[in-house]
């Protein structure tokens, strides 16, 4: 007559008798107490042993202060620690990288992992729906290690069996605020396996000012700005296409006037050629001697220069054939590096069909077969929907400035890019905060970097133009 059930469910019964008290009584099965204490001590082993694998130092420095205490008294002790404080501070001043990585780093680990990511683990995965709780036992993602550097923590997640990644991309927000971070990241390390970035810091908050122009005439990677750990921000420009998104004021000019800083050199020595087209007439006219006739504004001119690159890379396609299926830059065949300032204006605003369909024409061939004969093209838009400009799927390497909706995230770096961290609709409006700041999206790789990229001032294109005015006045 009476069935048993698991605890979780007595409060979902009910009776039809009036005045009658439903009567649960629990299955008990008694434990024998040798296992409980068998099964307390294997878990305390495990544990210990997990600790002191994980976080020796942070082990080890207790563990020796306690025993010298033990064995030779406070005096000694006090005598010991006061050594190690003056080694401490030597090794510190000497050779600051090496200390942080070895000891500094490890210690901000461990007490990170104790004080914030162990102690709010429970109910943040319970509250944001991530563990389960299930007949009064809960049902967690398992916390495999915590590791620092200079900018953020990264946990690393084992995920509770039959979870996907988007459950816990659908959550970077209650995992963010959960744990004290202004934003949360996630990559895949391996199957089940997941690294959750949270920054403690923002390196990118303050504006990076124009870098030096390079020594040595290459065509890259160009260094343009600072990633937000504390690297260098290199672009690819030879051998790919990259489309730059962003509002009126987020910094796309950062991103254009940084790379062509970092490509004077090479232009110098014969082995870039960059052709401008500028049909706003502000960003690059403000350097156009730098272009020398391959500078267009009006539409037609636009039009015109594209065909001509298109030409330029038929020649060469034709020459290449069966002979090389690369190209390296020399002044006879330089790397030619198409950049156009606002895109839109000229394939989705320009009243003039004709025109319209030309410039559609010559950016989709030149963004198809351009990069295997040295053909690049660097295109920055305000817009990035589909209508606007249908060929951004033809640019293999995206970068997303601020934008106005988050739904046109995802339109630049390609799905599932916000949900990984990309949060480009929520970078600050204010130019000193949010100018240049942006989030690359490789094609090599899928996760989203957040990057900044430095301010090339009126002034130093001004220099520039005065050093290296006629680079472009090659072939």
């Amino acid at each position: 007559m009476f069935k048993k059930l698991p605890g979780d469910e007595a409060r979902n019964l009910v009776t039809t008798t009036p005045d009658t008290a439903i009567v649960f009584r629990p299955a008990v099965m008694k434990t024998p107490a040798v296992v409980t204490l068998v099964i307390w001590l294997w878990r305390l082993t495990l544990g210990t042993i997990r600790i002191l694998w994980r976080h020796p130092i942070a082990v080890a420095i207790p563990a020796t202060l306690t025993a010298v205490q033990r064995f030779y008294g406070w005096g000694v002790l006090l005598i010991l620690l006061d050594i190690a404080a003056t080694a401490l501070a030597f090794w510190t001043f000497l050779d600051r990288p090496s200390f942080l990585r070895l000891v500094g780093w490890r210690l901000l680990a461990f007490a990170r992992w104790l004080w914030i990511y162990r102690r709010h683990w429970q109910p943040v995965m319970i509250v944001s729906g991530l563990g389960r709780h299930l007949r009064g036992r809960d049902y967690l993602p398992r916390l495999v290690r915590v590791s620092c550097d200079g900018w953020a923590d990264r946990v690393h997640v084992r995920m509770l069996g039959g979870q996907t990644v988007k459950d816990w991309t659908d959550r970077i927000d209650h995992l963010a605020h959960g744990f004290g971070s202004r934003s949360c990241r996630i990559t895949i390390a391996k199957a089940g396996r997941l690294v959750l970035t949270f920054p403690r810091r923002d390196p990118l908050a303050a504006l990076i000012p124009a870098l030096p122009v390079p020594a040595v005439a290459s065509v890259g990677p160009v260094e343009i700005g600072r990633q937000e750990d504390g690297r260098p921000l290199l672009l690819k420009v030879h051998g790919t296409h990259v489309l730059v998104a962003g509002a009126t004021g987020a910094g796309k000019g950062s991103f254009i006037w940084s790379t062509i800083r970092g490509l004077l050199p090479a232009m110098k020595a014969g082995l870039v050629e960059i052709w401008a087209l500028d049909p706003k007439r502000m960003e690059l006219s403000f350097g156009r001697a730098l272009f020398g006739p391959r500078y267009a504004a009006d539409p037609a001119g636009c039009a015109d220069l594209l065909e001509a690159a298109v030409t330029r890379m038929q020649e060469r396609a034709d020459r290449f054939a069966g002979h090389q299926r690369s190209h390296t830059p020399t002044p006879d065949d330089p790397f030619v590096l198409v950049v156009v300032d606002e895109v839109a204006f000229l394939t989705a605003y320009q009243s003039d069909k004709a025109l319209r369909q030309r410039i559609t024409a010559a950016l989709a061939t030149l963004t198809t077969q351009g990069r295997a004969v040295g053909i690049g093209v660097l295109a920055a838009l305000q817009d990035p929907r589909k209508d606007v400009i249908t060929i951004r799927n033809l640019f293999p390497d995206k970068i997303a400035l601020r934008l106005d909706e988050s739904e046109q995230v995802d339109m630049v770096l390609g799905d599932g890019a916000r949900d990984r961290g990309a949060l480009a609709d929520h970078i600050s409006p204010i130019p000193a905060l949010g100018a240049g700041v942006g989030y690359v999206r490789l094609e090599t790789s899928p996760d989203p970097v957040r990057v900044r990229a430095a301010y090339v001032s009126d002034t130093d294109i001004k220099d520039m133009v005065a050093q290296f005015a006629g680079g472009g006045e090659g072939r």
